[in-house]
């Protein structure tokens, strides 16, 4: 009983220093303008529990705080003396994640002014929040936003224009894209078919037949646009399909079939609580190309080619003979525990710049539907169709991406505008360009000034000096000055621009 009082004291104690530490390390975070996700990812820590650590709910182990302080380039002996200063305001530190701060001219002594009145913090505050939770309906695509919902267990929650589209992205980056029951399925299903190493048209559709009881017969498109139909035990597919595009077709009718008698996709999805009712019939038919990438591309010959030729798209179409498109997506397919490729993301755009194809494996953050920076090599793809563009990008949180592109077209009738043209970029991070033949004419040998200023798209751009802004970011207050003009008319107006200004026209 005696020794309740000290227990209780210590344990006081200990909440006050991890409070401490925790804020200590969130201010040394934002100083240098990095995002939860991205020093977790550095420290080998979920985004989760580093925000229990910043926060003071949990405590931070001795290696962990060394690593974090050799990511913050801060001194034991300085990182501890730090902890004897007066903090800024807890609720007005928490508004310095947001550049929005950086657009309304205050300053530290602002801060500590405001924090000498309680109510008025708390109103600004209560205030700032509430633009927050507007803001966050339309910010859905950021992904620190989608993982802090996830962490707070608010994915039931509807969020403004979220597409069952959308949800099939995060159903797959939440599986890594990777589903190991259908890798074998398909393996099983090449062998029982006697496929080898080269699978044709002649070949898919004599499994359909022996194997499933499906007869496949050819009809003419006429003026639709539908190119494959199930009508019973009978496949119509419209002739005059090429040879790569009817293969990956018939193996996706393959997988149909099989889902219809073996229910393989229903323990994949089932508990996933979809918010839309389309969401599951689309799942399922994700799944089925997943199912048909699988069979046209078996895991292990196209593991060990893809390390053979250090991810050489170009030469793994000629020796799987598929698509550019195909391949790059069996690309992002590769999280085998035991032969795991380097995490990639994907992106397919138009010339317009619409995003039709998505997927994030490395954390990149893209857009649910805005077509995203047209600074990134998918984009300047159009500009050089003939070759592939490769670049180094570098987002406002400091993280920085290799990326590739290549534009890829199917013309109809001898005209591209009445067929299709789109660009398929591929990367990942920085630290695995190397494995990539992609980046041997290019080696990350100065991070300053090789790699290119991106962001997400516009309205949710950080970005405070860029020369192609389509339109204003939600993150800045928006004002217009009249002696002023910074080279495009939407970038933002923040304090060091005002000065520089001033400066500028006393000199004159």
């Amino acid at each position: 009983m005696s020794s309740s009082p000290r227990r209780s004291k210590e344990k006081t104690e200990t909440a006050t220093n991890n409070a401490a530490m925790g804020r200590r390390l969130r201010e040394l975070r934002l100083q240098r303008e990095l995002q939860q996700s991205e020093v977790a990812r550095r420290l080998g820590i979920s985004p989760a529990y580093l925000s229990l650590i910043e926060s003071g709910k949990r405590s931070v182990q001795l290696p962990l705080l060394f690593n974090a302080l050799e990511l913050y380039e801060v001194s034991m002996e300085a990182f501890m003396k730090s902890l004897g200063e007066t903090p800024v305001d807890d609720q007005l530190a928490q508004l310095l994640d947001e550049p929005l701060l950086r657009s309304l001219d205050l300053s530290e002594d602002d801060l500590q002014g405001l924090g000498a009145e309680p109510k008025v913090v708390t109103t600004i505050t209560a205030l700032f929040n509430l633009y927050k939770n507007t803001r966050s309906q339309l910010d859905h695509v950021l992904h620190s936003i989608a993982e802090r919902e996830r962490d707070e267990s608010e994915e039931g929650a509807l969020r403004f224009d979220y597409s069952p589209y959308d949800e099939v992205t995060d159903f797959l980056e939440s599986h890594a894209n990777y589903f190991g029951t259908l890798e074998r399925r398909a393996d099983a299903f090449r062998q029982a078919a006697d496929f080898g190493d080269r699978v044709g048209s002649e070949k898919l559709i004599a499994a359909l037949r022996d194997q499933l009881g499906v007869e496949v017969v050819g009809a003419d498109a006429g003026e639709g646009s539908v190119i494959r139909r199930y009508e019973g035990n009978t496949l119509i597919v419209a002739k005059g399909i090429y040879e790569q595009r009817l293969r990956f077709q018939l193996a996706h009718a393959i997988a149909l079939r099989l889902f219809e008698e073996e229910k393989l996709h229903e323990p994949l999805i089932e508990g996933h609580d979809a918010q839309h009712q389309e969401t599951r019939k689309l799942l399922k038919i994700h799944l089925a190309n997943y199912f048909a990438g699988a069979l046209l591309l078996p895991y292990g010959p196209f593991y060990d080619a893809v390390m053979q030729s250090r991810y050489d798209v170009e030469g793994l179409t000629h020796r799987f003979e598929s698509s550019y498109e195909t391949v790059a997506h069996r690309i992002c397919n590769l999280g085998d525990p035991e032969r795991r490729g380097v995490p990639m993301h994907f992106l397919r755009v138009d010339v317009a710049g619409n995003i039709s194809k998505r997927y994030a494996g490395d954390g990149i953050r893209f857009p649910h539907h805005d077509g995203s920076c047209p600074k990134m090599a998918v984009h300047l793809a159009f500009m050089t169709p003939n070759v592939i563009s490769k670049q180094y990008s570098t987002f406002p949180d400091g993280t920085t991406y290799f990326c590739f592109a290549k534009v890829v077209s199917e013309a109809e009738g001898g005209s591209l505008a009445r067929g299709t043209v789109y660009s398929i970029g591929l990367g990942c991070h920085a630290e695995d360009a190397s494995k990539l033949a992609y980046a041997d004419d290019v080696p990350f040998v100065d991070p300053s000034r090789m790699s290119v200023p991106v962001g997400t798209t516009c309205r949710f751009c950080e970005r405070t000096d860029c020369n192609m802004r389509s339109a204003p970011s939600y993150k800045y207050a928006f004002r217009v000055e009249e002696d002023v003009k910074k080279d495009n008319f939407f970038s933002p107006l923040v304090h060091d621009d005002r000065l520089r200004g001033k400066r500028k026209k006393k000199r004159r």
